[in-house]
This record gives structure tokens, C-alpha cells and sequence, in this order.
């Protein structure tokens, strides 16, 4: 692992210690970065961020909820005091399933808080930031509904393709400053904490090298925010080798 240096990674949407978010601040860690994870369960916070400090990282817990301004902003101010921040990843998921006809107005507009409304307060702070200290990274976790929308994900639908096209409207504005922009299409099952508990059936289904695998996943962000600047991607879909799209 590579010596921490003054320069901050900040995760949002940091769950479970076999999660996606936890993988990616371990990669970033790995990396040499400070890393900043946010999410809604302290305990599960902790738990990751004990995992980084194992493994010789040096990190900051910060429960919020990135749907709600004042978290963000009282998130970053902690951030400042815990170095420069140069890469910031949206991965709040929140995917809910429900008849279209059955589906509540508060249930709807709860997931379009938490993804795009969110992803918009988390990337406006974010890049204003990143715009003091010379530029850096912003990326967005997406998904298979981030392309196409379908039953019964007619909420989580709208919300990611409302992320995706903000994550463009970031990438177009802000490329040319230095702040490189990029959304990430997960298509296909993760090998993490949420699928083994509640559909183990399914990873058993799908077979070996069938589900997407945290380490895998994080290393491609990684790729993304090493990339020169005269070969950036803004969109990267990322599935395992026999997912069928």
C-alpha cells in the first residue's frame, strides 16, 4: 500500500464491509489517498472504515444522508479539515420495486431524492470544490435501469437516468476545468453483501465469474480517475463476461 498523503478520496453511499462503496475506499486507500466515506448507518461506516485502517489506510466516517443539503455540507467542512479533497464518488443505490399502478408518490419521490437529487448536491459541493484545488475526479455509479427502464423499476428508472444525464451535464461543463467526469453502468449482479444475504440463489444461478466482483469493480474507478487528460471516458459499462445485454 502507498504512504497516505494530504489528498482525500470522499464515498458516498458506503454500506455493508462487502459492499461496493467499502471496496472502492479500499481501493483508494490502497492507492495512497485519505479516505472519506458517508452513508446512512454509522455502525456500518465504522465497520469500514476499521477495514481501512487494517489495511494501513487512514480514514473519516461521516454519517449523513446525501438526499439532505445539510449533511453535505456539514460532511465537506469535516473533509476540508482532513485534507484536499481530489476524488469524489456518487454510489448511493436505493433500488425499490413496485407495480407502477401500486407505486406511492412518497415512495417515488424518496428514490429520486436519494439518487438524482442527491447525486446533484453531492456533485455541485463536490465540484466546487474540486474547481478551488485545480481540478480532480467525480464519478457516479449507474445500473442497467440507467440506460432503459422497465417494470416493476419504474421509480429507480427515472431516478438513474436522471443521474446519468447529470453526470453528462457535469462532464460537459466542468471536463474543460480540469474536473474529469465519468458515470459507471453497473449491468449485472454484484458478489457482495446485498445479493448473498437476501438472493443467494441468484449468484448460485448465474455461476462462477456470473456476478460482477467488488475488487474488479473498484479497480476499474481507479482506471477511470488514472487516466490522462487527452483520453478521458465519461461512460463506462461495466458487466461480467455472459451477461446478456
Amino acid at each position: 500500500m502507498s504512504q497516505p498523503s494530504n489528498e482525500v478520496v470522499w464515498i458516498t453511499g458506503v454500506g455493508a464491509v462487502e459492499g461496493l462503496g467499502a471496496a472502492l475506499a479500499r481501493r483508494f486507500a490502497q492507492g495512497g489517498y485519505r479516505v472519506a466515506v458517508s452513508g446512512r448507518s454509522p455502525d456500518k461506516l465504522q465497520a469500514v472504515l476499521t477495514s481501512i485502517e487494517e489495511g494501513g489506510g487512514v480514514g473519516l466516517a461521516l454519517p449523513g444522508d446525501s438526499g439532505v443539503e445539510a449533511d453535505i455540507l456539514a460532511a465537506l467542512e469535516q473533509i476540508k479539515a482532513f485534507g484536499q479533497l481530489r476524488v469524489a464518488i456518487f454510489n448511493v443505490g436505493n433500488s425499490v420495486a413496485a407495480p407502477s399502478l401500486e407505486l406511492s408518490a412518497e415512495l417515488f419521490e424518496q428514490t429520486w431524492r436519494a439518487s438524482t437529487f442527491g447525486g446533484f448536491l453531492f456533485a455541485r459541493e463536490a465540484t466546487r470544490t474540486l474547481l478551488a484545488h485545480g481540478g480532480g475526479t467525480l464519478l457516479f455509479t449507474g445500473a442497467t435501469a440507467s440506460l432503459r427502464g422497465k417494470p416493476p423499476f419504474v421509480a429507480f428508472a427515472a431516478a438513474k437516468a436522471g443521474l446519468r444525464s447529470l453526470s453528462q451535464s457535469f462532464a460537459r461543463e466542468f471536463g474543460p476545468q480540469s474536473v474529469h467526469v465519468a458515470h459507471v453502468v453497473i449491468d449485472g449482479s454484484i458478489d457482495g453483501e446485498r445479493v448473498r444475504s437476501k438472493a443467494p440463489q441468484r449468484l448460485q444461478a448465474l455461476g462462477e465469474e456470473g456476478a460482477l466482483r467488488l475488487e474488479d469493480i473498484a479497480e476499474a474507478y481507479w482506471y477511470l480517475h488514472s487516466q490522462p487528460r487527452s483520453a478521458w471516458t465519461q461512460e463506462l459499462d461495466l458487466r461480467p463476461f455472459k451477461e446478456p445485454f
